[in-house]
C-alpha cells in the first residue's frame, strides 16, 4: 500500500533521519538511521545513503512505498 503525505518544515534544513522518526516510518532514530544506511530510503529520485542529509522544502523523500513531499 502506497501513502503519500506533505510535511511542513518548522525548521529548514531538517536531517533525514529526524523526518523518517518524527512521521512515525521509523520507531526510533537508531532504526531510521539503519534504513538510510542500507539504501532503503530515496531523496528526490536518488538512494540516500546519508543519514544527516538536510532536507528543504521541495523535496520528496521515499520509503516503503511512503511518499513525503516537503514544504516550508
Amino acid at each position: 500500500m502506497s501513502e503519500n503525505i506533505t510535511v511542513k518544515l518548522n525548521s529548514s534544513p531538517t536531517e533525514l533521519h529526524k523526518i523518517l522518526k518524527f512521521e512515525g516510518l521509523a520507531s526510533s532514530g537508531g532504526e531510521a538511521k539503519q534504513v538510510i544506511d542500507d539504501g532503503l530510503v530515496t531523496v528526490n529520485g536518488e538512494v540516500e545513503t546519508r543519514k544527516r542529509k538536510k532536507i528543504v522544502g521541495g523535496d520528496t523523500i521515499i520509503f516503503n512505498g511512503t511518499t513525503i513531499s516537503i514544504t516550508e
